[in-house]
């Protein structure tokens, strides 16, 4: 029974990601969410979420390196907001309305979520490699 509804919820979750890959929205989020109920309880839904993270981890690395990228998340992620705010305003934006007003402005809020985590993880990881690299050291001098 268990693995039935986390097959249902998972395809449903997972349909509503690919739709909204080409809609205003979160698609990969809710396709990595899709992916990760399934692996639950499939094998084969383990691998495309193995790949699915470590291409997102490519991703936000390569965003917390460039400044350029950054820039253009960031940009994107104010866009998303300030459309959606100005047609929940009132200002008539062609092809939004109000349920795609709300996905643009959520869509934008997770991006500078995940801008910012990129941007702290690229500020800690010279730390953390610096760490590694003396605690190395210390241990093979140690031997």
């Amino acid at each position: 029974m268990k693995r039935a509804v986390v097959a249902v919820l998972g395809v449903a979750l997972l349909l509503i990601g690919i739709a909204l890959l080409v809609l205003p929205g979160p698609g990969f989020l809710l396709i990595a969410a899709a992916l990760a109920l399934l692996a639950t309880q499939f094998e084969w839904a383990k691998k495309p979420l193995d790949y699915a993270w470590d291409k997102a981890q490519v991703g936000i690395e390569e965003v917390g390196r460039s400044k350029f990228r950054t820039s253009l998340s960031v940009l994107a992620a104010l866009s998303l907001v300030v459309v959606g705010v100005l047609d929940l305003t009132g200002v008539n934006v062609p092809w939004v309305n109000a349920l795609t007003a709300s996905m643009l402005i959520l869509s934008g809020l997770i991006l500078v979520g995940t801008i910012v985590y990129a941007l702290h993880r690229a500020k800690n990881q010279p730390e953390a490699m610096t760490e590694q690299s003396s605690g190395r050291q210390g241990l093979s001098e140690a031997h």
